[in-house]
């Protein structure tokens, strides 16, 4: 007997399965669909009218997880426990992070590689996945709540400017709160169809979106031409939003009490954030605000935050600028502007914007709300309900290569569209290595084992290079007809090799839906099991960089410097066999606290003796 969902707020039949559009931001994030009824988009809220769910995750003691509204109390009164802006954190590493780190008050590891960032909370790691994934799990659980329906497929908006590493975390995020994530969306393109724009397919625009949310800014042109969104560039700063216009005014706050801000606590800092968040809002309506934290008294008027924003506000304009340049447009030539995030609310973004384009923005939708109500639009395309759009072939199952641990690398998510490319760029994992196999897997599964093995070849002929070296680039081009080429090219030498794959790639639709089910039954798993490899791999490679590193330097070590560090090396040795993945990466960071002093020093010693005989060779020449 077939199921049928009753939605018990509007009392209309539901499908059995619905494609929600879901805005993941950094700041805050939101579900829509499109209504039943009105067949228009929606932002789904709660019976208190709230559609924003904070972006903010806090890890209580008792192992529960708090995501939203009750999470972000937590900001100031827990804030180690409390992680905000993951969004800033996908598919980066410590050192893309390094000058920011300051602004995260949770711990980022820095374990001096460029392996993906983790944030330790307590005795436990996460990766940046797995915290997106707990805010995608609060709006998959609070869309069920409301429809009273499952809710199981999603399409989820992402920058424009995130890269494939980026687009994939967030596909994987998905995955592990329970979702099927049909499509990876630019936001520019989502915010364009909330507008409208692209449904009549006989028409051209140049649309500029101009995105100012809580901790990233981008500028996206595009150009919409038969139903067909193009960006032609986009430019902006993902360090740069309201969370910084918060930070001018709390700063200003600090200079009139003759307060330095490293004489407060954690907690303090945060009580004066609120409170610059809630003066900027108060001052996009009124003329003054006055508030008070503890016993002092503070007040900001709107002519102050107006000069006080104008430097951050300029370099918006000057990406705007940088970006119509890339695109080689000129400002008559832009027939939309679209101001999307929370942030475009503040009067003297808006001024400054219109003045830059020379035309009104189009603010007529909630700047909160537009991306999401646009991944409803294409989530409604995508169900086969607007017949207006016609999608593209798509790839069944996603297509990668094995990597170290047998883990699954994906170069080519699921439902790309038809033709499609993609490349990315491998290494030797030994030293004088003169060969690379490439193994191609199809499936959804983070180790290959549990996918379908397509085409395997062998890369040889690289030249002998020290671990690291040697750039292989793996590319995969899938042409219209569905046929998969596979080509591996070591770019320092040029040798290449290459494989084709027959179109359709023998599966029917029965065996897909059986491996996408297994994918989704498997995730969490999957995802522990790939945690736990990649823990070890990066455990093995330290304990041999270390190994090296002693076998050329042991005499310039301090007794008690060698004997932490064998300790530490022993310890990490017995974990890789029976340890859990926590486990290995706290004996990797004890490793790392005790080997980087004394590698510093060595390389400053290093430094300054090739400098001392630098100098002296001046003198004798």
């Amino acid at each position: 007997m077939a199921k049928i969902g009753i939605n018990l707020s509007t009392g209309s039949l539901q499908k059995q399965e619905m494609i929600v559009g879901i805005d993941l931001g950094t700041t805050n994030s939101l579900i829509a669909i499109i209504h039943p009824e009105s067949k228009k988009p929606v932002v789904l809220k709660e019976h208190d009218g709230t559609a924003l769910v904070p972006s903010v995750i806090h890890f209580a003691d008792s192992d529960g997880v708090i995501v939203g509204d009750k999470a972000k109390d937590f900001l100031v009164s827990d804030p180690s426990q409390t992680i905000f802006s993951a969004k800033r954190l996908m598919g980066k590493s410590y050192n893309d992070l390094y000058n920011h780190a300051k602004l995260f008050t949770y711990k980022i590891i820095d374990d001096g590689t460029e392996s993906l960032v983790k944030v330790q909370v307590g005795e436990r790691f996460y990766s940046p996945i797995e915290l997106s994934s707990f805010i995608l799990r609060e709006l998959k659980s609070r869309a069920e709540h409301i429809l009273k329906t499952p809710v199981n497929k999603a399409v989820i908006t992402v920058p424009a400017y995130f890269n494939d590493s980026q687009r994939q975390a967030t596909r994987d995020a998905g995955k592990l709160a329970g979702l099927d994530v049909l499509r990876i969306v630019n936001e520019p393109t989502a915010a364009s169809l909330a507008y409208g724009l692209g449904m009549n397919r006989e028409e051209t625009k140049m649309v500029a979106v101009y995105d100012l949310g809580g901790g990233t800014f981008d500028i996206s042109l595009l150009r919409i031409s038969g139903g067909i969104f193009e960006v032609l560039s986009t430019n902006g700063d993902t360090y740069l939003g309201g969370d910084d216009f918060d930070r001018v005014i709390v700063d200003h706050w600090l200079a009139l009490l003759g307060i330095t801000s490293t004489k407060l606590n954690t907690s303090e800092l945060q009580s004066f954030r609120l409170m610059a968040e809630t003066a900027k809002k108060q001052l996009s309506t009124t003329d003054e605000f006055t508030g008070e934290i503890g016993i002092q008294r503070i007040t900001l008027r709107r002519e102050d935050l107006d000069k006080l924003l104008q430097p951050l506000v300029e370099k918006t304009i000057a990406s705007c600028a940088n970006a119509m340049l890339d695109a080689g447009l000129e400002v008559g030539e832009i027939d939309e502007v679209i101001m999307v995030g929370g942030s475009t609310r503040v009067p003297v973004v808006m001024e400054a914007v219109a003045k830059f384009f020379n035309r009104p923005v189009n603010d007529n939708l909630n700047p909160d709300e537009v991306v999401a109500l646009g991944a409803a639009i294409q989530a409604d395309i995508l169900a086969g309900n607007n017949k207006d759009f016609l999608l593209l072939d798509i790839t069944p199952l996603s297509l990668g290569i094995e990597t170290m641990g047998g883990l699954m690398d994906v170069l080519v998510p699921r439902n790309s569209k038809i033709p499609s490319s993609a490349s990315r760029q491998y290494t030797t994992q030994k030293d004088g290595q003169g060969s690379m196999r490439i193994s191609v897997f199809q499936g959804e599964r983070d180790l290959v084992k549990d996918n379908r093995r397509l085409a395997e070849f062998n890369l040889t002929g690289i030249p002998g290079m020290l671990a690291g070296f040697p750039k292989v680039e793996i590319s995969f081009l899938i042409n219209a007809d569905g046929i998969l080429v596979v080509k591996a090219r070591e770019l320092r030498s040029g040798v290449e090799q290459s494989v084709e794959v027959k179109p359709q790639y023998g599966l029917s639709d029965k065996d897909v839906e059986g491996m996408l089910t297994d994918s989704f039954s498997h995730a969490k798993q999957d995802m522990q099991v790939r945690a736990l490899v990649e823990a070890q791999t990066e455990a093995k490679i330290l304990l041999d960089t270390t190994e090296n590193f002693l076998a050329k330097n042991k005499k310039l070590l301090t007794e008690l410097e060698f004997s932490e560090t064998d300790s530490a090396m022993t310890n990490l040795e017995n974990l890789l066999q029976k340890g859990g993945k926590d486990e290995i990466q706290t004996a990797i960071e004890k490793l790392n606290d005790i080997s980087r002093p004394y590698a510093e020093r060595l390389m400053d010693q290093a430094i300054g003796a090739a400098m001392k005989g630098k100098n002296i060779g001046a003198k004798n020449q």
